[in-house]
């Protein structure tokens, strides 16, 4: 049986014989035996092969390069190779598919932007075998956290024609006829049709926050995992038009019981990757950003600071620093705004509350001012905003006279309001851009490098 090269570098005492598969990394040949690094992505790590001339099928060696697949049964023996405890003394090996000179992951430094393009291959390098093993694991840890504590895990829709945001920036749906012969050419296309498959105009969702409301109205504390996409055509290094998020809903929740479980779940998972995924973080320490493990652990070691948004603004200003962006009441914080007051005034991981209402959408509730909503920010050192959440409008009166305020129809949000018409109560939940939070944890400056396939203003290839 195949043994994972993790469990094999794990191991505490030898094996008489042991069964890997991996691709080969790199291969040196001396006179009488050969050196092949072999990995198989369950770590980090390589298992050195010792291959020697006098085994059957050594004559095969040559197809033994950079990127083939490789089986090898051998004798699990400490390496007498500095910075290795193990190295495998093959008895036979097999090449199950070989990779040619043109294979374009060579033993070389390869650009980002290079390495976008060939997005199918990419998982075979260290840097992005680190982030997406850190990216599974932080999203098995996602669903622990909430399993732990009673959440029902529910599947929202991802076709919707409900505008959760209110900011028009969604992918519409339309269908199009079967391919008809072109009159001229004899080549086929597709023709749009004017027809609404489901009768009324449809969307890629943005959020699953208004369906999770309904689940939560009837089981109590729920959250969804899954894409979501915005249609903005943005280009910066923050932005992806598919990406996925973590929304829980609390039945019976205010504010600050939202605000507490969101500072939860970030400790959690940060706390997660420094036990978890310390071989990764190493790598992205040394490679990728050297300050990562030191700000990870101001954030699970530190309260998180809390203040009003009126009060982060004053702070702002009276900083004396010249921000690229002005800072002004009623304007929504920037980024270089919210790493400031994370990173030099409070010196720990901070929430602001209490946004005004102009600038936010018209599900969250208002509060007894009337000029401001019960809604929150979560920042975070470097990236700025990693959570966004809200105690949500219970009372009908008040919803239905907002959704007008913003231009919607409480007809086309009759199920919505049904929620406050029957049995209505308190209830609150939040939102987590998962790449933005990846980005956090893995100090990976592009969004487009934490997503398997990223999808961006014109770019959506694979």
């Amino acid at each position: 049986m195949r043994t994972l090269i993790r469990h094999v570098l794990a191991r505490t005492e030898p094996l008489d014989e042991v069964l890997v598969r991996g691709w080969v990394r790199t291969r040196r040949d001396s006179k009488t035996f050969s050196f092949i690094e072999l990995n198989d992505g369950s770590c980090l790590a390589n298992v050195q092969i010792i291959a020697d001339a006098n085994l059957p099928g050594y004559g095969e060696i040559s197809r033994v390069t950079t990127g083939a697949a490789l089986e090898v049964r051998g004798h699990l023996v400490a390496s007498l190779g500095q910075g290795q405890k193990w190295e495998i003394q093959a008895t036979t090996f097999r090449v199950i598919g070989t990779a040619p000179d043109d294979y374009p992951l060579q033993k070389k430094g390869h650009s980002p932007e290079f390495l976008r393009s060939i997005a199918h291959l990419r998982p075979r390098t260290n840097l992005f075998g680190c982030v997406f093993r850190v990216r599974s694991r932080m999203a098995w840890s996602i669903h622990r956290f909430f399993q732990d504590r009673g959440f029902v895990y529910v599947h929202t829709p991802i076709i919707t024609t409900s505008d959760c945001e209110g900011a028009g920036e969604m992918f519409r749906l339309v269908t199009e006829a079967p391919e008809q012969p072109a009159a001229s050419s004899g080549t086929t296309r597709s023709v749009q049709t004017d027809a609404e498959f489901f009768g009324r105009p449809a969307y890629l969702t943005v959020s699953g926050q208004l369906e999770g409301e309904s689940f939560a109205c009837g089981l109590g504390d729920i959250y969804t995992f899954g894409p979501t996409f915005r249609a903005e055509n943005s280009h910066t290094a923050r932005h992806a038009a598919e990406f996925w998020m973590v929304e829980p809903e609390m039945a019976f929740c205010d504010l600050e019981g939202d605000i507490a479980l969101a500072e939860e779940l970030v400790v959690h998972l940060v706390r997660e990757a420094l036990e978890h995924c310390a071989e990764d973080l190493d790598f992205f320490q040394r490679f990728v950003d050297k300050q990562l493990v030191e700000r990870l652990r101001f954030v699970a070691e530190r309260p998180f600071a809390r203040v009003a948004y009126g009060e982060a603004i004053e702070i702002l200003r009276a900083s004396g620093r010249c921000f690229d962006y002005p800072v002004e009441h009623g304007v929504n914080l920037q980024s270089e705004h919210e790493r400031y007051l994370c990173e030099e005034h409070f010196r720990s991981p901070v929430t602001v509350r209490d946004y005004p209402a102009a600038i936010k959408p018209f599900y969250m509730r208002r509060n007894d001012d009337r000029n401001t909503v019960a809604a929150f920010d979560l920042l975070a050192p470097r990236v700025g905003e990693l959570i966004g959440g809200s105690q949500r409008e219970e009372r009908l009166e008040v919803l239905t006279e907002t959704m007008l305020a913003h231009g919607l129809s409480p007809e086309d949000y009759g199920w919505y309001l049904d929620l406050r018409r029957y049995g209505s109560m308190p209830h609150a939940g939040f939102g987590l851009g998962f790449e933005r939070f990846l980005m956090f944890v893995t100090g990976v400056a592009n969004i487009r490098d934490v997503i398997p396939f990223p999808r961006t203003a014109g770019q959506a290839e694979f």
